[in-house]
């Protein structure tokens, strides 16, 4: 009997390009050797993570991939047939440069000379300081940025051979570049025109600048010679906390009945926050859609942390999909690309990846959402009718009527600072803060 050698049909393109934020961390440095300990990875803050309140998810675990390590081609081979069998088009690298010293550059720059794997790509400038306490900021510096002209040439003159590589993400024949914090360069319009030149000068066809809106930062990019701006969720739609600052919080406070977990950090909703970036108007200028599944830093952050709640794979598809519709309607060609946050932020509970909870649950909504646009752009709430939350009772019972009443009356209250508070009150029972 012939054996067919015939390969099998490859997954059909989504007209939408989306893009994951990548770390290329996960494997041990001499600067994080030095800084936090031997053979320090990520994966050291994952496995340290506790919930803080009734129904926190903690730790967030990795399931089918494991606790890899990127300098093993396998793994990253692994990622990516992973990510591209879920609809994804390919990965966002976050990339490291500080005045000339490259730091977590091994994988990538085994990827670049590898060619392997087979998968598109485009890089992301992370250019913040990095703290000791993971927030870029000023203070308690372990390394840090500074800036000069001269080192921005020498900087762009060094990923030409990125580039130029046949799975670098382009539009219109120029490769994309991201930056993730313009605000603090010193001045950004000056630097994207030297970018400019130099790609030129390498026989490019030019440079196309996005810059990340990140830190509350939502300038007009035209302004500073950057071609498009990219949402970095869920930043941008963090607005309510799920227990209001304000006398009641300060009351419940006062009379310990707040566990620490939501005293110590910010949480939030994972369900208004995706609602207001949703809902944000046109900017009258190019800006590419961004979603998250999840976000819970609490992993890196004793104090002070960013958790969402109640994130699902059917709320983050349904803001996917959102996005995905409103990308096929504001854009065409090449500029048709949307941003996900992230393939594998693990200690920020931010990942695609499967973990031991929702196994490929979120992988499997994306592929979901970037294949089918939504009819006449609109979005069909994922949460459940009432009727659907209640048992099959008969429906013209007293104990159905009953039960529809109750559940009108919590969906009427949810919302309100009063239900919020509640929710996470410490009780006699079922305590899980630590």
């Amino acid at each position: 009997m012939a054996v067919s050698m015939t390969p099998p049909l490859a997954k059909a393109p989504s007209q939408i390009r989306a893009l994951a934020f990548y770390l290329p961390q996960y494997h041990p440095i001499a600067e994080n050797d030095e800084w936090w300990g031997p053979g320090f990875t990520e994966w050291r803050n994952v496995t340290k993570a506790k919930p803080l309140f009734r129904g926190h998810y903690q730790p967030h675990l990795p399931a089918d991939l494991g606790f890899y390590d990127l300098r093993l081609p396998e793994a990253r081979e692994a990622q990516a047939s992973m990510a591209r069998s879920h609809g994804l088009h390919g990965f966002c690298y976050y990339h490291y440069w500080f005045n000339g010293r490259r730091v977590l550059e091994t994988p990538f720059e085994a990827v670049l000379a590898s060619g392997q794997p087979d998968f598109p790509f485009c890089l992301c400038w992370a250019n913040e300081n990095w703290t000791r306490v993971w927030d870029g900021g000023e203070k308690e510096i372990l390394l840090q940025q500074d800036y000069d002209f001269d080192d921005d040439l020498r900087h762009i003159e060094s990923l030409i051979p990125a580039f130029r590589d046949k799975r670098y993400i382009r539009i219109d024949g120029k490769p994309i570049f991201l930056v993730y914090r313009t605000g603090i360069m010193p001045d950004p319009e000056r630097t994207a025109r030297l970018w400019r030149t130099a790609a030129q000068n390498a026989g490019l066809p030019g440079i196309y600048l996005i810059r990340v809106e990140s830190h509350g930062d939502t300038k007009d990019p035209r302004s500073l010679a950057f071609d498009a701006s990219v949402e970095f969720a869920p930043f941008n739609g963090l607005r309510w906390e799920v227990v209001p600052r304000g006398p009641l919080r300060t009351l419940l406070s006062r009379l310990g009945l707040l566990p620490a977990g939501i005293t110590r950090h910010a949480v939030y909703d994972y369900g208004q926050m995706a609602t207001e970036m949703e809902n944000r108007e046109h900017p009258g200028f190019k800006r590419f859609r961004c979603a998250t599944p999840s976000w819970d830093n609490t992993a890196r952050r004793q104090i002070n942390g960013t958790i969402l709640v109640d994130s699902t794979p059917e709320r983050y598809e349904t803001w996917l999909r959102r996005i995905a519709t409103r990308t096929r309607e504001d854009f065409t060609g090449d500029e048709r690309l949307c941003f996900i946050n992230a393939w594998n932020e693990w200690a920020e509970g931010n990942h695609l990846e499967p973990d031991l909870k929702f196994g490929a649950a979120y992988l499997q909504a994306t592929d979901r959402a970037l294949a089918a646009p939504l009819a006449n752009g609109s979005v069909q709430s994922v949460e459940l009718p009432i009727e659907g939350k209640l048992a099959p009772d008969h429906r013209g019972s007293v104990n159905y009527l009953m039960k529809r009443r109750y559940w009108a009356l919590l969906e009427k209250l949810k919302n309100s600072s009063v239900a919020r508070s509640l929710k996470y009150l410490r009780t006699p029972w079922g305590r899980t803060e630590q």
